[in-house]
């Protein structure tokens, strides 16, 4: 198989292909669940609550950051992230579509 052609898909299907990758690593997905529970700006307190390091943690932060399930503020050399509502209410309402499509059919295959 090639190379995938995003352009036969839709801008949906290829944001929530995106959202998706974002959750394909537990690393983000302890990212997530920190910032959710927390509830409020982070910034160095991931490294001592996952036991990763730095670096790996910033790589896992910028992807994030760049499909915008996050968000971050520079404060002099600190940076701050928490999840950001507007995209995450977006992944959610199209995650929530799509599994509400499925309608348990009394017999399959």
């Amino acid at each position: 198989m090639g190379v995938t052609k995003t352009d036969l898909f839709t801008e949906e299907q290829n944001d929530m292909a995106k959202a998706a990758k974002a959750f394909a690593h537990p690393a983000r997905v302890a990212i997530i669940q920190y910032l959710l529970k927390a509830n409020a700006c982070v910034n160095g307190d991931l490294v001592q609550e996952l036991g990763l390091a730095q670096p790996t943690i910033s790589q896992h932060l910028k992807e994030l950051k760049e499909i915008g399930i996050i968000q971050g503020t520079i404060e002099g050399v600190s940076v701050s992230y928490c999840i950001n509502p507007t995209r995450w209410n977006e992944i959610q309402s199209q995650f929530n579509n799509i599994f509400t499509q499925f309608k348990n059919p009394l017999s399959c295959c």
